[in-house]
């Protein structure tokens, strides 16, 4: 019986890795069928292209108006990772230091746009930013990135703010300690490693949304995801190479802040650093 236990367990940690390597390779190899009909002049029928250039990134980038568009990604980015960390900090802390009638319910609520999925409520809130007059406007894709970011770093702070003592907080009050002060010398500090793991995350899955940032919009407002998205599916003909290098061109753009986020935030030691920074008692 002990042997039949182990043959098996055997067996399913084999396809496992096996489903694991099979999804890698089968990973690696579409993002090597991009990056290489990217660079190719011709890439027809052949294993491997006719020629090698770059001028198809140049193409894209005229032909996309690159600039333009990676400029307001930036900035929409920016702004929703700013927002973001001022009301969902503030909300995290509020929640996790007080007690009021409500509070399960006022969670849950934070909570519902990272348990739904964002067409659920992206659609009504779309309808309701045309109404208002901000569909299609750049404050309209920021408003609208902030649903569910704000609850991301709800979710992310609430954690870090129960393990900070409350005896710390009223210590330095009694020493005459202010608000600013108390945020500046004490809170942050000890905040540091979630906020800066809330914020970067927060960055990465702004730039990554495509589903409500598609919903609101327009010409001059466009993420760089929902550029290559028109640029696929618009009408005309377009050189594949082209679009395969705005596709990479978002790739590398995506990685490296999500690179950035894991170089600086480790998520298996986000907890030690934090109770780790906290003063004896």
């Amino acid at each position: 019986m002990i042997r039949d236990q182990g043959i098996g367990s055997k067996l399913w940690r084999a396809a496992v890795w096996a489903l694991a390597i099979l999804f890698v390779l089968n990973l690696l190899g579409v993002i090597a069928a991009v990056v290489t009909n990217s660079l190719a002049t011709r890439w027809l029928g052949t294993l491997l292209p006719v020629g090698w250039t770059t001028r198809w990134y140049f193409s894209a980038w005229s032909e996309f108006q690159l600039t333009d568009v990676l400029l307001v990604t930036f900035q929409i980015v920016f702004l929703v990772t700013l927002l973001s960390g001022l009301i969902g900090i503030t909300a995290a802390y509020a929640l996790a230091r007080r007690d009021f009638p409500g509070k399960r319910f006022a969670v849950l609520l934070f909570l519902l746009p990272l348990l739904v999925p964002p067409l659920t409520y992206g659609i009504p809130l779309a309808t309701l930013l045309y109404q208002v007059g901000l569909g299609g406007s750049f404050w309209g894709v920021v408003i609208i990135n902030l649903v569910p970011s704000i609850p991301f770093v709800v979710l992310v702070m609430i954690p870090f703010i129960e393990q900070i003592d409350p005896r710390v907080e009223a210590a330095a009050r009694v020493f005459g300690a202010g608000t600013w002060s108390l945020f500046a010398r004490i809170l942050l500090p000890l905040l540091l490693p979630g906020m800066l793991a809330a914020l970067l995350l927060v960055l990465v899955r702004t730039i990554a949304m495509f589903e409500l940032t598609f919903l609101v919009a327009g010409p001059t407002s466009q993420t760089l995801v929902v550029s290559l998205y028109y640029a696929v599916f618009a009408s005309g003909v377009r050189a594949s190479q082209s679009i395969d290098a705005m596709a990479v061109v978002y790739m590398v753009t995506t990685l490296f802040w999500l690179v950035l986020a894991l170089r600086f935030v480790n998520p298996t030691q986000i907890v030690a650093r934090a109770k780790q920074s906290q003063p004896a008692h």
